[in-house]
């Protein structure tokens, strides 16, 4: 931008003429192209005025709103440009001038109407540069009537906006030189002219502050702030780029055409501008006249025009606007290498007529994007409406009822549940597993006993409970010599020795309760690691299910306050009724200790069945081929019905059909061993047959109370006196309730910050929208 001083007598005073149109080589008199009641000119005000209404609204955050950018390098006089364009005298200083934008609305009005101009500021950082929300529109001053005015009013603006800490009425009405070192070196709020007048062409632009070329002119801070704000505006593809070149440096070294091409590559939107063509040296005018004639490296689709404003001596004289515009007229009629090019390029001569171009270059555009603009508005509305729809529900004036309401539905879906609920991933089918394991663990707890001497260990084998295959699956079997788990046999003579060690005063044959008592209590202490275990991991699950619960629940509410406290809460609960259900265990597992059941049926069915399967196998070693026999016999008729072939089968068939004539029926083959003679171990068998038999009995009762007393006193119980104990550890109903429950329900920053800026977004594109319907 021009660092020249211009003297306030440079105004738009005497913006009188009267050139012929139709003349290629002089435009239209003045700066107003456009006639009030000209109907080229109405449909481009009307245009106009929708664009400016739209931008009223802040929507141009959001839409990429058709507009002009006016960029070049400092002293590219492009400053002297903008006075062309608008008539009114810009404030200049030695150094950076520009330091905001400015954006110039030019409006034609009726020759009745007096010229004059609206000072506002538009807002749309914070003093940070933090974007606001919404933009803010605020007046600066007063109706401005007298063109000599404005110079001063823009220059105050300006101060107003590189310094956001001082009060604006007080830079407005008092001293604005003054500095307390907080001055911002420049600032993307801009000031906004809006000028209408007689003379005035229906026009829109935004001046942007010249890019710096060196350090010498500006900090490297300074260079880089000013570049990213006139990126921010030429990289939309709606904004026409006026490109103002100087005339009097090589075009190569001038930043603002290199970054026009890096975003305009192919010219489509950019307009350039040659200044200063009275500073030319001699002899390269040819190489100046090929930008207009669009044959330089840069080709345009809208062409390069070149426009002669005045240099500093005529500044200084006080030249007045129409002065300058006849000085134009002059130079261009008066130089060869501009006079004498075809009337085709005339037309890109002067500034009338590249004011006439951009006019409609920006009316064009204006009318094509408007379809565009309301699609992509009705889109965005929609898109923003369901980013405000997936943040958490806005917090209520009552958040007692609210909090009350959800805590209420999670009592709801938590008895579901713990009741039970037909998913895979259900809290009870997480469970079973552990179950089932704990069933397993309990029954390999079953006594290992063996109805032979210790010293024939490695000779003899057991065959397995063929009398349990209905009931327990073949991995349930007690273990076996040779198992890769640890072997604990218990032998016969082992057995007979502790009875032999347990008598007192027994009659003979009577054998010790307390060496049956030993067996059991040998077995049940092993109980207590599985129970708890089985206990543990449903106290992990059932906690772990729970808390998800809570996080559906509770997660979006306020801050996470809530959540968090309902979560402690929960926690402390469960370890509570972990707590209950560890000691009902150990309860369990006390009542254990000492053998007792009224299911004496099943304690004889299988006391018959183990001893008889015992005494077997110590028939084997008496009569191997008897028992054999026996085997044999059994396993034919129970799978296919078969009688015995062999003399013995067939032998044992008849003792069975014999008995079952006698009414002794539902006899095996295997039970005729209780018939043979008695056995020096009788006792010991008799004892071994009974512990097994017991074992059989209290395992399977403890493999149901267990589960039953967890999910009593844990699943099932863990939602007994669950809402009470929420309700008083939260505090919600007592005295302080209603603060506390505000206090749980305040929005958390980030999600407050988020529904603002999505509500302000909102409501700006509903005002957007609103403008586009009256045409829609």
């Amino acid at each position: 931008m021009s660092s020249v001083s211009t003297p306030d007598t440079y105004d738009s005073a005497s913006h009188t003429g009267s050139t012929s149109a139709s003349n290629p080589r002089t435009p239209s008199p003045g700066v107003g192209l456009s006639n009030a009641h000209d109907q080229l000119g109405q449909k481009r005000r009307y245009a106009l005025d929708l664009v400016h209404r739209l931008q009223n609204t802040g929507v141009q955050t959001d839409i990429d709103l058709p507009q002009i950018a006016v960029i070049g390098n400092q002293s590219a006089g492009k400053s002297s440009l903008i006075e062309a364009i608008s008539g009114i005298t810009l404030p200049r200083a030695t150094g950076t001038c520009t330091r905001c934008p400015t954006e110039c609305r030019l409006t034609n009005v009726a020759a009745s109407m007096p010229w004059k101009c609206v000072v506002s500021i538009r807002t749309i950082t914070d003093s940070t540069g933090q974007h606001l929300g919404q933009v803010r529109n605020e007046l600066f001053g007063e109706v401005i009537f007298d063109k000599l005015e404005v110079k001063d009013r823009i220059r105050r603006a300006q101060r107003a906006i590189l310094n956001p800490h001082i009060p604006r009425s007080q830079i407005l009405a008092g001293d604005d030189e003054l500095d307390d070192g907080r001055t911002l070196s420049f600032s993307s709020n801009y000031v906004s002219l809006q000028i209408s007048g007689p003379d005035v062409a229906d026009l829109s632009f935004c001046d942007l502050p010249g890019l710096i070329r060196s350090t010498k002119e500006g900090s490297t801070n300074d260079i880089a702030l000013v570049e990213s704000l006139v990126v921010s505006y030429i990289k939309k593809p709606s904004c026409i780029i006026l490109l103002t070149v100087s005339c009097e440096t090589d075009p190569q070294n001038q930043g603002a055409l290199q970054l026009a091409r890096d975003h305009d590559p192919q010219g489509l939107r950019t307009v350039g501008v040659l200044t200063k063509p009275d500073r030319i040296s001699e002899g390269d005018d040819e190489d100046w006249v090929r930008f207009v004639k669009n044959e330089g490296d840069y080709k345009l689709l809208h062409n390069w025009f070149c426009v002669r404003q005045p240099n500093s001596s005529e500044l200084k004289t006080g030249i007045t606007w129409q002065e300058a515009r006849n000085k134009e007229n002059q130079f261009f009629a008066a130089t060869a290498a501009w006079r004498d090019l075809d009337p085709m390029y005339q037309r890109y001569l002067r500034t009338g007529n590249l004011v006439e171009r951009l006019s409609g270059i920006l009316s064009d555009l204006i009318s094509k994007r408007l379809p565009e603009i309301h699609n992509e508005l009705q889109q965005l509305i929609q898109k923003t409406r369901e980013d405000l729809n997936k943040l958490p529900k806005e917090p209520s004036q009552d958040p007692l009822s609210d909090i009350s309401v959800m805590i209420h539905g999670f009592g709801v879906d938590l008895s579901k549940i713990l009741e039970g609920i037909s998913e895979p991933d259900g809290l009870l089918q997480c469970i079973r597993p552990a179950r089932e394991t704990f069933k397993e663990e309990i029954r390999k707890t079953a006594p290992e006993f063996r109805p032979y001497e210790k010293k024939y260990a490695l000779q003899r084998s057991m065959p397995r409970f063929w009398f349990l295959d209905n009931e327990e699956s073949v991995q349930c079997q007690d273990q076996k010599e040779g198992d890769d788990t640890d072997f604990k046999g218990i032998y016969i003579d082992e057995v007979d020795r502790r009875i032999q060690g347990a008598r007192t005063r027994e009659l003979p044959g009577k054998c010790p309760y307390v060496v049956e008592e030993w067996f059991i209590q040998q077995i049940t202490k092993h109980w207590s690691t599985p129970s708890q275990r089985l206990c543990q991991i449903v106290h992990r699950t059932t906690l772990g299910h729970v808390l998800r619960l809570v996080e559906d629940h509770f997660s979006e509410f306020g801050q996470g306050l809530l959540e968090r406290q309902i979560k402690i809460i929960i926690t402390e609960h469960m370890e509570d009724r972990f707590e209950a259900t560890k000691n009902r265990i150990e309860w369990l597992l006390s009542l254990e200790h000492r053998p007792f059941t009224m299911n004496t049926h099943y304690l004889s069915y299988y006391k018959g069945k183990f001893l008889s399967y015992y005494k077997g196998c110590r028939v084997q070693d008496l009569n191997p081929e008897l028992n054999i026999a026996f085997r044999t016999l059994d396993s034919n008729r129970q799978s296919i019905g078969i009688h015995g072939s062999s003399p013995k089968e067939n032998t044992a068939n008849e003792v069975l059909a014999g008995l079952a004539k006698l009414g002794i029926s539902d006899l095996q083959a295997i039970d005729l061993v209780k018939l043979l003679p008695a056995d020096a171990m009788e006792q010991a068998l008799d004892i071994m047959a009974e512990v097994r038999a017991y074992f059989q009995v209290a395992y399977k009762r403890f493999v149901d109370n267990v589960p039953l007393v967890i999910d009593h006193e844990m699943v099932r119980g863990f939602e007994r006196d669950l809402l009470r104990t929420l309700s008083l550890r939260l505090g919600i109903y007592g005295p302080d309730g209603l603060a506390i429950c505000k206090q749980l329900a305040q929005e958390s920053p980030q999600v407050a910050a988020r529904r603002e800026e999505l509500s302000k977004k909102l409501e700006r594109m509903k005002a957007g929208g609103d403008e586009l319907s009256r045409i829609f």
